[in-house]
Order: C-alpha cells, then structure tokens, then sequence
C-alpha cells in the first residue's frame, strides 16, 4: 500500500507541527527529510514553493502548508480532541494568526539578528514578548495549556515556534519571568510525542531506502 511522502526538514518549526500530528494521528508516512542547500527535485516538482513540509498523498494530492497538513492528519483521527470546538475556534486562529505572522517575522529577526542591524537583537527580543511570550504567560498562568486543561491544536501549532524564541538565547529565557510558558514548553519538549518526532535523519536521495515514519 502506497504511504503519504512528507518531505521535511527536522529543525524547522512548522516541518515539526506537521510531524507532532502525524504521529499523534498514528497515520504513518514515508518520511523524505530535505538538505534545505539541496532540496530534492522530486519536491520541486510537486511544489514550487520549495519549503517545508510538503504532504503527497498517496492519490497525488500535494498539501503544502504546515496547517493544511495539521488539520487534514486530525481528521483522519483525533483521539484527545485537539482540533477545537465551535466555541474555541476562533480564539485558536487568532492564536495561530498572531505566531504565523507579526511574531515569527519578529522570531526572525531575533534569530538572525545580523541580518537585521537597524535594531540590537534585544529589540526583537521584546517585540516578540510582547505580541506572544506576555500574552501566553498570562494564559498559562491561569490553566495548563493554551485553551483549557488538555493539549490542542493551539498547543502544537505554536509549541515549536516559541522553542526556537527560546532556544535564541536559553540562559536569557530560563531565567525570565516567563516562567509559566518555560514550564509549558519544558513539558512539551519532555513529552514522548515530542521525542518521536525528532530523531535524525540523514538527508533523502532518489533510491534510498524508504523511511516509514
């Protein structure tokens, strides 16, 4: 029987949301990790975006976009109910909105703040608190995890972006008043699930062996 391909990349964070609910969904895949200098052109010709993830389904459809993949993996089966109800479904997009646009332009900057000398990394550092870190605190201080008491896709859909915010200066960060979000992060990176999914690979070739994920 012919698997999913995903194509992916094992540091980037919305490869990694991808990953996390596949595995939670227990729908297997023929894993194809990419070399981001030397992208397969078997992922090119699916998708000219040439970012990862990249989902091709086994009847040739292409999903390209982290979310798309999330949500079409959750319903094929979802078994702690991360995909949100009606009531919290548009509090889960604004969550979502918020990190995959004004904080991961931020995120980036931060990172690479080289790249970007009009403003010291510090600059970017409290931008990025201010429009998600202070704002998920202030959430995580009242209940487990972003939307209540259990894992949802909010969760998963923002846990790997706020890492790499994190892990941009660690000692910083583990030493903050963030101490709420570090807690809900370290839970998540100590998590089984978490785990799974970021086991090393070397990049794919045509001819390789297939990799089951």
């Amino acid at each position: 029987m012919s698997l999913p391909i995903l194509y992916s990349f094992r540091r980037c964070p919305y490869a990694m949301r991808a990953r996390l609910a596949l595995k939670y969904a227990a729908i297997p895949v023929e894993l194809r990790e990419v070399a981001l200098r030397s992208k397969p052109a078997e992922m090119l010709a699916i998708s000219p975006k040439a970012t990862v993830p990249v989902l091709q389904l086994p009847g040739g459809e292409v999903i390209e976009q982290s979310l798309d993949i999330m949500r079409w993996a959750l319903a094929q089966n979802d078994p702690e109910q991360w995909l949100p109800d009606d009531a919290q479904s548009s509090e889960v997009e604004q969550l979502i909105a918020i990190n995959d646009a004004p904080f991961k332009a931020m995120l980036d900057r931060y990172k690479y703040a080289g790249r970007y000398p009009e403003h010291p990394a510090a600059h970017y550092r409290d931008n990025g608190i201010a429009l998600q870190i202070a704002p998920l605190e202030e959430r995580l201080l009242k209940t487990s995890y972003l939307t209540g008491e259990r894992i949802s896709l909010a969760d998963m859909a923002l846990f790997p972006f706020v890492r790499q915010f994190a892990h941009v200066d660690r000692e910083w960060f583990d030493a903050s008043s963030f101490q709420a979000v570090n807690a809900w992060m370290q839970r998540m990176l100590e998590s089984e699930l978490f785990n799974a999914v970021m086991h090393k690979f070397e990049p794919w070739q045509a001819g390789d062996e297939v990799l089951i994920f």
